[in-house]
């Protein structure tokens, strides 16, 4: 394995793939410092002010005179806003779509509204806080032995929220609320759902069903507590209306479905200098063949894409799509300074251990999880994906809230690179865990899918680990258990996007 990555022969610092000691050489540039493993040297010198490239593209400024061999990191690197020309559609790479008859498939569940789901659960989910107890009160009843009957349901999940009341019933954050609540009560991923709320909430489950027609039915059932008469009474009435919904439920099974009813949420956490070499690369490789086949890759966490935006516009397919982009970024700049942030609060102290500098140089790694198709739509949080191929979704780059409206968009798979490690899973979408370095995968082997530091420890090549996330994702779809998923990961980790004043 080389002792480092130098990613374009613009950039004017490298990546060190192992720690180095002072002296150590580094293509004839000796090291003034002990580097760490996955740190930034400098390979010429950059006077104070001057641009730090990484990508072919800057991730920085130096905020001192940087001398050939130093370290290069937070201490003499320092971040300033975008301020890109943007361009758009200037590099459109459409990909050579698979002919219909020879496209892949996986045994999906398809649902009589034509969406199809990789799972089958029941889900309880909640319009406010206030009825988070009786929500999983009703879920906890059913465990293995009162599921025993039904083995084509994957469980019943309760989906509960710390907010639904106390903020305005209008704007920003309750129209997130509401596009949450509506994706999960229509997810192909459930074949029932029964909505809980207290009945006096902001958040009205009525004022849901109005906005998005949804309509009651057997498999699609609500209640408040205060119209039941209290807690125990709740309890024991959603118990037995999921009861009645397990039989139907169980009738579901799997057929063969196309891989373009695929919707994968492009994710990833605890990140670290290695994300953007390999596990994000071969990740995008992985979306381009999913793109090929007619499937739809939805990328996220806008403050992670900060300072890669106009990468993305060049690939928009025509400049409303580009535009839409720019005020998602434009949204957050205003958002973080009205909270008196920086889009540079991200990176994480994780994240800078493992060699991340600046938001700019994280998110040039993060965007390239998207592949390189052309970007076909761009979605506010929660909002349903509708377009085909390469697709942006916005949310902060927290993760468990950007996979929640991901999943509330549609996606009924996720694939989470991680650098650091997470224990990261989801539900009722399963998730897929990738591990960008060979020693962190041996450590945490318990919970990481697929070792992507395996490009750079056993010479394993960009398209093969993405042809290999690829097939995961189409047996994981079909029924096959991703290792969170097995740990019984995702009743935690739906955690919806608070924005605005708690009043």
């Amino acid at each position: 394995m080389l002792d480092f990555i130098r990613l374009d022969a613009s950039d004017n610092v490298v990546t060190l793939t192992k720690p180095v000691q002072t002296g150590h050489d580094v293509d004839g540039v000796a090291t003034t410092s002990m580097i760490p493993k996955g740190h930034k040297m400098a390979i010429r010198a950059i006077a104070k002010g001057e641009a730090v490239r990484k990508y072919a593209q800057v991730i920085g400024y130096a905020s001192v005179d940087i001398a050939p061999g130093d370290h290069v990191h937070t201490q003499n690197t320092e971040f300033r806003n975008t301020t890109a020309t943007y361009e758009f559609s200037t590099d459109l790479r459409p990909a050579e779509m698979v002919p219909e008859s020879a496209r892949d498939s996986f045994m999906g569940y398809r649902r009589k509204n034509g969406s199809v789901g990789t799972r089958n659960y029941i889900a309880i989910t909640t319009s406010v806080n206030c009825s988070a107890t009786a929500a999983r009160r009703i879920a906890d009843h059913f465990g293995p032995d009162e599921l025993a009957a039904y083995p084509n349901v994957d469980g019943v999940v309760a989906f509960v929220h710390g907010t639904g009341c106390g903020m305005a019933g209008d704007g920003d954050g309750f129209e997130a609320l509401q596009r949450v609540s509506w994706g999960y009560a229509r997810h192909p991923n459930h074949a029932g759902v029964l909505m809980v709320g207290l009945g006096c909430e902001i958040n009205q489950i009525d004022w849901l069903l109005e906005a998005y027609g949804l309509e009651r039915g057997p498999m699609f059932q609500t209640m408040n507590i205060q119209d039941v008469a209290g807690l125990r009474r709740t309890i024991e009435l959603g118990i037995e209306k999921v009861k009645a919904m397990l039989p139907i439920a169980n009738e579901a099974k799997r057929e063969p479905c196309p891989a373009s009813e695929l919707k994968v949420a492009l994710q990833c956490g605890g990140s670290d200098a290695m994300s953007g070499i390999t596990a994000n690369p071969a990740l995008g490789y992985a979306c381009d063949l999913l793109v090929a086949q007619g499937g739809t890759g939805v990328l996220a966490e806008t403050p992670e894409i900060y300072g890669a935006e106009h990468l993305l516009t060049r690939r928009a397919i025509d400049e409303k799509v580009g535009q839409k982009l720019i005020e998602r970024i434009r949204w957050w700049e205003d958002y973080t300074l009205r909270n008196k942030g920086s889009m540079d609060n991200n990176p994480s102290p994780g994240n800078k251990r493992g060699g991340l500098t600046t938001i700019l140089e994280k998110s040039l790694g993060a965007a390239a999880k998207g592949g390189t198709t052309p970007l076909t739509g761009v979605y506010k949080y929660g909002e349903p994906v509708t377009a085909k191929g390469f697709t942006f979704m916005d949310s902060p780059g927290y993760d468990p809230a950007s996979v929640t409206g991901q999943i509330a968009s549609g996606c009924n798979v996720v694939v989470f690179t991680t650098g650091r490690g997470s224990a990261f899973g989801s539900k009722p979408a399963p998730c897929i865990k990738i591990a960008t370095n060979t020693d962190m995968y041996t450590r945490m082997v318990e919970d990481m899918d697929i070792n992507a530091g395996a490009m750079l420890t056993d010479g394993v090549t960009l398209e093969e680990k993405g042809r290999e996330i690829y097939e995961t994702i189409l047996r994981v779809a079909s029924g096959e258990k991703s290792k969170s998923e097995a740990q019984g990961l995702g009743d935690e980790e739906f955690v919806p996007w608070q924005i605005g004043a708690v009043m």
